[in-house]
C-alpha cells in the first residue's frame, strides 16, 4: 500500500539531493508501519524490526537513526503534504468539494523532574482527553468526505479552536480543491472565523451552539415550520433570519432517537435532583448550607435548581421545560445557498469522519500519551501518525472493513524460517480465503510461498 500510494518515490525524490548515509525513506516506512501494526517506542522498534516482521530489504536501524529521520521528515512536511495530496486525489479521484476540519488534544506523561512551565509548545489548555492535569498539544485534521486525512497541523497546547481558522484557510488555498465548503464544529463559529472562511468565495457549514444566547440563534429556533424526513433518524427544516446582506441561513436537524435519549437522560437527572433536595431537608444547619452550595454549583444539577427568597432550594420546572425544546436537535449554519437543506445536514453529520480519524489515531495507532520533549520531534510524531492513518483509511476503503479486523486477519499470515545442514529456507504459511480477499481488494500481491532459499556455502 505504501508503494501503491507512491510514498516510497515521493520521499526518495524529496531527499534525493541531501546525500544521506542512511536510507531515510526506509526508516520512515518502518516507523509508519510500526505505528499501524504494533505501536511502540523507537527502542522497542529495533527489536520489532529484527525479530517480529519479515522485511528483507530493511536496513538495521538504531533508535538515534530513527530520530534523525524524524527531524528530516519535518523539514519536508509542506512538500510531502502537497505531493501526497496530489497523488492520492488523482489515484482515488477524490471529491474535495467538502472538507471536514476539527481539532483534538493529545497529552504527555511528564516526569517529576521536568519543568513544563519552561516549554513553549507543550502547554496546559482545555483537554479533549479530559486530562487537564497534563501538558498537551493541539492537533488539527482536514478530512475528505470519504474519510481520507489530507493534512495535519500541530499547535501549542493552549491554542483555542477559534484561533486556528485563518492558518487552516491559508494553508489549503494553494491546493487544487475547486469549489470547497469547509465543514467545522461549533467551536469555530465566531463571526470573525466565518468571515475568514468566506474569503475568496469560500463557503462553510458550521455548527451553532443552540444555547449561546445569540439573538439570531433564538430567532432561528423559534421560527415555525415542518420538519422533512431525510433519513430514518434525520429530519430537517430551514430557518432564514434577516434580509439582504444580513441574511443568515440556518438548518435545524432533528434526530428522533436522540430526542428519546435526551429526554430519558434528563428524567434521570431530575429524579436525582429531587432525591438530593429531599436529602437536604434532613441535614443540620451547617451541613445543610454546605451541601446546598455544592448542589447549586454542580455542573449538571445546578441548572435545574432555583433558590427562593428565603434560601430554600426547589426544582426549577421552567428550566426543565426549556431544556425539552432542544431534545434531539442540533443547529447548523451555512453560507452556501446552492446546497439543499439535506446536503447541509448530511454534510455536517459527516463531521464524524474527523472524530473517527482522531479516535483511530489515539487508540489503534496509540498517538498518546507522547513521551517526546522537543517540539520538532512532537510535530514529526504527529506526521508519522497521519501517514499511518492515511494508509489505514485507504485499506478500510478498499476492504470495507475496520483496520482492526484487517490487521487481525493479515497478521495471521506468518513467515517461517527453517534451518537445515544444507542452508536456510524462508516460506509463508498458506493464506486463508479471507487473507486472499483482503489482498485482492487492496490490489496488492499475496507474498509468494517461497520467500527465499539461502544454501550454505
Amino acid at each position: 500500500m505504501w508503494r501503491k500510494l507512491g510514498m516510497d518515490q515521493i520521499l526518495k525524490d524529496l531527499f534525493r539531493e541531501r546525500k544521506h548515509e542512511m536510507d531515510i525513506e526506509r526508516a520512515l516506512f518502518a516507523m509508519v508501519a510500526n505505528r499501524g501494526l504494533a505501536p511502540s517506542s523507537k527502542l522497542v522498534m529495533e527489536e520489532w524490526l529484527s525479530e517480529d516482521v519479515y522485511l528483507p530489504d530493511m536496513p538495521v536501524f538504531k533508535s538515534h537513526q530513527l530520530y534523525r529521520s524524524m527531524d528530516e521528515l519535518l523539514s519536508v512536511q509542506k512538500q510531502l503534504e502537497d505531493r501526497v495530496f496530489d497523488h492520492v486525489s488523482n489515484l482515488l479521484n477524490l471529491e474535495v468539494d467538502l472538507l471536514y476540519f476539527d481539532t483534538t488534544s493529545s497529552y504527555f506523561e511528564v516526569a517529576s523532574d521536568e519543568t513544563p512551565e519552561e516549554d513553549d509548545f507543550r502547554l496546559q489548555g482545555y483537554s479533549k482527553d479530559k486530562r487537564s492535569d497534563l501538558v498537551q498539544v493541539v492537533i488539527g485534521l482536514a478530512v475528505t468526505r470519504e474519510g481520507i486525512p489530507i493534512k495535519v497541523w500541530t499547535w501549542p497546547g493552549n491554542t483555542m479552536d477559534m484561533n486556528v481558522v485563518e492558518e487552516v484557510k491559508k494553508d489549503l488555498m494553494g491546493w487544487r480543491l475547486g469549489r470547497v465548503v469547509k465543514v467545522m464544529d461549533r467551536g469555530f463559529s465566531s463571526e470573525k472565523n466565518l468571515r475568514i472562511l468566506q474569503r475568496g468565495a469560500g463557503h462553510y457549514i458550521i455548527g451553532e451552539r443552540m444555547r449561546s444566547g445569540k439573538k439570531d440563534v433564538e430567532e432561528a429556533l423559534s421560527k415555525r415550520g415542518r420538519f422533512h424526513k431525510v433519513r430514518e433518524n434525520l429530519h430537517v427544516k430551514e430557518s432564514i433570519v434577516g434580509d439582504g446582506e444580513a441574511r443568515k441561513r440556518y438548518v435545524i436537524a432533528f434526530n428522533p432517537d436522540e430526542a428519546i435519549r435526551d429526554r430519558e437522560k434528563r428524567q434521570e437527572i431530575v429524579r436525582s435532583v429531587e432525591e438530593q433536595l429531599h436529602h437536604l431537608k434532613q441535614l443540620p444547619n451547617e451541613a445543610h448550607h454546605k451541601q446546598a452550595c455544592a448542589l447549586r454549583a454542580h455542573k449538571v444539577y445546578g441548572k435545574y435548581i432555583r433558590q427562593l427568597k428565603d434560601g430554600t432550594l426547589k426544582l426549577n420546572k421552567q428550566a426543565v421545560r426549556d431544556a425539552e425544546k432542544y431534545d434531539g436537535k442540533y443547529l447548523i449554519r451555512t453560507s452556501d445557498d446552492t446546497l439543499s437543506i439535506e446536503d447541509v445536514a448530511l454534510g455536517y453529520k459527516q463531521l464524524l469522519q474527523v472524530e473517527d480519524a482522531f479516535r483511530t489515531m489515539k487508540t489503534t495507532l496509540v498517538l498518546r500519551p507522547m513521551y517526546h520533549r522537543l517540539e520538532d520531534r512532537i510535530r514529526a510524531h504527529v506526521i508519522i501518525s497521519w501517514l499511518a492513518l492515511l494508509l489505514v483509511r485507504m485499506i478500510e476503503l478498499d476492504t470495507n472493513e475496520s483496520w482492526n479486523t484487517v490487521r487481525r486477519n493479515i497478521q495471521r499470515l506468518q513467515a517461517g524460517h527453517f534451518t537445515t545442514s544444507d542452508g536456510d529456507l524462508y516460506r509463508t504459511t498458506t493464506p486463508t480465503a479471507k487473507q486472499k480477499e483482503i489482498f485482492r481488494n487492496t490490489g496488492t500481491e499475496i507474498p509468494p510461498e517461497i520467500l527465499a532459499i539461502r544454501p550454505k556455502s
